[in-house]
């Protein structure tokens, strides 16, 4: 049996998703933008120590090493830049430039778990990836547009959906997680 923190990984991205997605729909056009640097830098520690730590280490089968490891890397690498950028008075675009590539590697990716059938429900696991990639690749238009307020809503919408998806499957996870590791210990005994 192995121990992995996806839990961690999934609720940190649910809290980056709903974090993007508040931004995108109340914060683009506000002229104060330090207040929402701490909460993308949380995110991102998080989502890029996990991502980094899993893609050198391999905790779980296969290629879920890939696909949860490298896209947490992108996904806090992208938060802690935001966070940066936001704290210093920054500009956004090359953030949302990288997250637009980022992006579209996460809807890559949730496809390939759909075709693959990884997980125990790839299609909500894909589906949760696609929105997450679709709304990270968005971001740059709801930057540019956030004068639009039906653009900075359809983006906002889709990190949402995203969120609620993984919302689900992490807390799901946690509560399965503690029952099936209750009996063990380090060095495989119980």
């Amino acid at each position: 049996m192995f121990v992995n923190y996806l839990t961690l990984m999934l609720i940190n991205l649910v809290a980056g998703l709903f974090l993007a997605a508040h931004y995108v729909y109340w914060g683009l056009d506000k002229p104060d933008q330090k207040p929402w640097a701490p909460g993308f830098a949380m995110v991102g520690l998080i989502a890029l120590a996990t991502g980094l730590h899993m893609i050198w280490n391999w905790p779980l089968p296969s290629s879920y090493n890939i696909a949860y490891g490298e896209l947490s890397a992108l996904f806090g690498i992208i938060f802690l830049g935001a966070a940066l950028a936001l704290a210093k008075g920054w500009k956004l675009l090359t953030v949302g430039i990288y997250a637009c590539f980022a992006g579209l590697a996460a809807a890559i990716v949730g496809l390939r778990i759909i075709v693959l059938g990884m997980t125990q429900q790839p299609l909500v696991s894909g589906t949760g990836m696609i929105l997450a990639g679709v709304g990270g690749a968005l971001f740059p238009l709801a930057r540019h547009f956030k004068a639009n307020r039906s653009v900075r809503v359809i983006v906002a919408l889709i990190l949402v959906g995203a969120a609620a998806i993984f919302a689900v499957t992490g807390y799901l996870a946690y509560w399965g997680h503690l029952a099936d590791f209750a009996g063990w210990a380090p060095g495989g005994g119980s």
